[in-house]
């Protein structure tokens, strides 16, 4: 794999999205990951022009577009550092939780990795929506 800065969420996303193409063979859902770009720092003119066109504050970095284990799909909101979810961020994993989508924060791809995996290959082996996958251990319900 490529060197990432995985102090920061951009670099997560793409050491995620690399483990991801390399592992599509054995999950071929993989290939329907996507990012949602709704988050980064932007002038204020393109900020006004993505706002216009639909982007939403809040919503998860991460869509699997797989249903499993009884749940329409996995939003995931992937964090770095000591970053933390806000407030509109949790409302959406909330909204989408009540919807029928497992949710989750995860901090570090490698939480997010394990976590599509274990989604993926054994779904009906996970908690309840909600959870936080990767800080301070490996799983916290």
């Amino acid at each position: 794999m490529r060197n990432y800065r995985l102090d920061d969420e951009g670099g997560n996303q793409e050491a995620l999205f690399e483990w991801a193409a390399y592992q599509a063979g054995r999950m071929p859902e993989l290939e329907y990951l996507h990012h949602v770009p709704n988050g980064g720092r932007r002038d204020k003119a393109t900020a006004m022009k993505m706002k216009r066109q639909g982007v939403k504050a809040g919503v998860p970095d991460i869509v699997l577009p797989a249903a499993r284990a009884g749940y329409h799909g996995l939003y995931i909101e992937l964090k770095a550092g000591k970053n933390t979810t806000t407030k509109k961020q949790e409302l959406w994993l909330e909204y989408l939780k009540n919807q029928g989508y497992f949710t989750a924060v995860c901090y570090r791809w490698e939480a997010a990795a394990e976590l599509i995996e274990k989604y993926l290959l054994n779904a009906e082996e996970l908690e309840e929506a909600g959870q936080t996958w990767g800080k301070e251990g490996k799983n916290k319900g």
